[in-house]
């Protein structure tokens, strides 16, 4: 399993604002989403199947402008453990051109306890193989 995830996002009418361009925050709505995504593929067979990520830090930058009809290739992947942070980013690239990038930091939860699952920092080398 490849610890890079792609998609691809549509432009539609619900995800542009007054300004005729994609709204920033849909763009956070699309990182959480794609993140979940992509968790939902690497988590099966794992310790923490039913464990849950809680968003802990968000940074995005805004490159370029995006429109109606423009079609996003989304690639998301987590980077190395920070203590018990898991930082991840996502891009999105609008006809070949990185347009907007996240890094996120996000922690990671036992489902019934609500206590926090700290992860070696090479807990990723076993989700890839």
């Amino acid at each position: 399993m490849s610890l890079v995830y792609e998609t691809e996002i549509t432009v539609t009418e619900e995800h542009i604002d007054g300004n005729n361009h994609v709204n920033n925050v849909q763009y956070v709505h699309w990182v959480a989403m794609v993140a979940a995504a992509h968790w939902d593929l690497l988590k099966s067979g794992t310790e923490y199947e039913e464990d849950i990520w809680m968003l802990f830090d968000h940074h995005i930058r805004y490159k370029k402008q995006v429109y109606l009809d423009d079609i996003l290739t989304v690639k998301t992947y987590p980077e190395v453990p920070e203590g018990i942070r898991q930082p991840r980013k996502v891009e999105f690239y609008c006809k070949g051109e990185l347009v907007v990038e996240s890094r996120t930091l996000w922690i990671l939860m036992e489902k019934h306890t609500q206590k926090i699952r700290r992860l070696g920092n090479d807990w990723l080398t076993g989700l890839s193989s």
